[in-house]
């Protein structure tokens, strides 16, 4: 959705890099370049002028001009301020004292607010509550039973009285308001504690269609009016939006769409104009492509910061806890890592989602937006397919796959030999990699951890290089006699060594009693 507007302003602060003072000319060339991506992504124009004007002002201040970094400074006062357009903070839907809470959606026809009730009714029921979904559009052709669907695929009941209609030629003939009256009062005796109710929309803001909604909302008296805009109808949306805040005062907005390919002006222009917040966000066709609109972390996808707590929310919520349980014991144990583990990981990726979606949320991922894009999804279904056609053997054991096994597996799987030949040499260094963390040693070359290459591992210093010398005789009887005497004094080192308490005091040391880590007895001479 924001991609031409993250790229615009990536470039932008490109320029401010390494500078150690930045001009006023600087500032006023760096103003002037995000007011142009800011319309250029259908931003509104007094929330441009507003946005570049709170920027040019904190720029020229003392917060840049002291900063040690100017260039940075800029692009966190840019951050905050998108922030401030955004809503500032996260805002939830507040449940009433006395259940059930009623939550209106309003909205022209099209925004998706039928799609949208099964997705809120899903995601609230996955925040351990129990929705009923109203039907109240009624001269939408199919809307009744769309609805109703939607309520099946998530698991939540809906009441809908009335069928409406199935056609375009057909009158409607049901009264909503009466439907949105008589479902609040359903849901209170079959005690459920959140409504939703799907109202009508139009192709266009009319009066009857205000006239309705403002009925309903008299009739139900909603805890929350969602205002349901799609993200991608650009400027018109600041006048849709202001149009429904006048005549049915919405209390929150929702986004729909946004993983569409326009500008996403909406999104940074509804919530600045009409001073509702933007409470939720669309994000794909499916019932769980759904989310919380957190401001903050919206601003850090535009500016190509990423946004790693979404992604490790969303780890959170598929991974399987028992099977993490269960690999991080075979870890403690070092138990080897093997194709059944690997298969068993792949699949907890894929249960989190699309790949190019969860990889667009790491930092600087704008820079390989063009890899991302051509990354295919059914890459894990072809690893799968690999592990699962060869033997429970081969999969504990890959060492013993020749090439006429891995023929074997690639005509299995469909694939070439090339890319079996592929997986398991990704799958060894892996397997390397976890012994290695396993054993203690870290991950090898990464600075700050133990291992190899880092700082915290054993690195051989020119006494310890001294201390174990290889025998210098060339004759075998007289090497073996200089290694027996070498152990010799070794040995008598440490017998004489000072034994007890660090503070002096004499005591006897069992091991065992501490429950050490397995293999550490190494380490106390045992």
């Amino acid at each position: 959705m924001f991609n031409s507007l993250s790229d615009r302003l990536t470039a932008t602060f490109k320029n401010l890099r390494g500078k150690g003072r930045l001009t006023e000319a600087d500032i006023d060339a760096t103003v002037r370049e995000i007011r142009r991506a800011l319309l250029d992504a259908d931003v509104a124009v007094p929330v441009v002028r507003a946005f570049t004007a709170a920027v040019k002002e904190r720029a020229l201040g003392l917060e840049v001009s002291q900063a040690l970094n100017p260039g940075q400074q800029v692009v966190k006062i840019v951050n905050e301020e998108l922030v401030g357009i955004l809503g500032g903070e996260t805002r939830r839907i507040r449940l009433a004292k006395n259940p059930p809470t009623v939550i209106m959606l309003a909205g022209l026809q099209g925004a998706g607010k039928t799609t949208l009730a099964g997705k809120l009714s899903k995601w609230l029921k996955g925040q351990g509550h129990s929705p009923l979904l109203v039907a109240c559009d009624l001269q939408r052709p199919n809307a009744v039973r769309q609805l109703q669907v939607n309520g099946e695929r998530a698991g939540v009941p809906v009441y809908a009285p009335h069928p409406g209609v199935s056609s375009e030629f057909e009158a409607a003939t049901g009264d909503p308001v009466a439907v949105a009256r008589q479902g609040v009062a359903e849901a209170r005796t079959r005690l459920h504690d959140v409504v939703i109710v799907d109202t009508a929309g139009r192709l266009g803001v009319d009066a009857e269609l205000m006239q309705q909604a403002a009925d309903i909302r008299a009739a139900i008296s909603p805890d929350e009016v969602l205002f349901v805009i799609d993200a991608m109808i650009g400027q018109d949306a600041v006048n849709t939006a202001l149009a429904f805040n006048e005549g049915v005062d919405f209390t929150g907005v929702v986004l729909t769409k946004l993983d569409g390919d326009a500008r996403g002006g909406a999104a940074l222009s509804v919530a600045s104009v009409t001073g509702k917040p933007v409470m939720f966000a669309s994000t794909g066709e499916g019932l769980g492509d759904f989310e919380l609109f957190h401001p903050d972390r919206m601003a850090s996808r535009i500016l190509d910061m990423g946004d790693i707590l979404t992604l490790i929310e969303q780890a959170e919520q598929s991974w399987d806890k028992d099977e993490a349980a269960r690999m991080a014991k075979k870890f403690a144990d070092q138990e080897d890592f093997t194709l059944d583990d690997f298969l068993l990981q792949m699949q907890q990726i894929r249960n989190m989602g699309s790949m190019k979606k969860m990889l667009m949320m790491m930092p600087g991922a704008a820079n390989m937006r063009e890899q991302l894009e051509n990354f295919d999804e059914r890459e894990i279904d072809r690893v799968e397919a690999i592990v699962r056609s060869m033997t429970p053997h081969e999969r504990v054991a890959p060492k013993i796959l020749n090439g006429s096994r891995r023929a074997r597996i690639a005509r299995g799987s469909g694939v070439h030999v090339s890319e079996v030949n592929g997986l398991l040499e990704r799958f060894a260094q892996a397997q390397k990699m976890m012994k290695k963390m396993a054993s203690g040693g870290g991950i090898p070359g990464m600075p700050g951890m133990a291992g190899p290459g880092g700082f915290g591992g054993p690195r051989k210093t020119k006494a310890a290089a001294k201390g174990k010398k290889k025998p210098r005789s060339g004759n075998p009887a007289k090497a073996a006699q200089e290694l027996q005497e070498a152990e010799a004094r070794r040995a008598a080192a440490r017998t004489a060594a000072p034994t007890g308490a660090a503070f002096g005091g004499q005591q006897d040391f069992d091991p065992s009693a501490m429950n050490l880590p397995k293999g550490f007895e190494k380490f106390l001479g045992k």
